[in-house]
């Protein structure tokens, strides 16, 4: 699995488009339901002190998740 195009990639400051979410992941209609769909831009806002869970703006919500479901979602850069 590539990181470099996955939502846990992304640094504070970082934006992107979702452009899906792996069937693998245990979480995958959750995280359509709550914004995370292809198309959808989301920014990274910060991270906790210890490096997760990550804050992600995406639909006007901000969201956290964990390394462990964010690896999942597949984004291509926003620039």
């Amino acid at each position: 699995m590539e990181r470099a195009n996955r939502l846990s990639a992304l640094r504070a400051g970082d934006a992107a488009y979702v452009t899906g979410i792996d069937a693998a992941c245990n979480m995958f209609r959750r995280l359509e339901d709550i914004g995370f769909t292809r198309g959808a831009r989301v920014c990274c806002l910060f991270a906790a002190p210890g490096g997760e869970p990550k804050a992600y703006l995406v639909r006007g919500a901000v969201m956290a998740l964990r390394y462990e479901d964010a690896r999942f979602v597949r984004v291509r850069s926003a620039e």
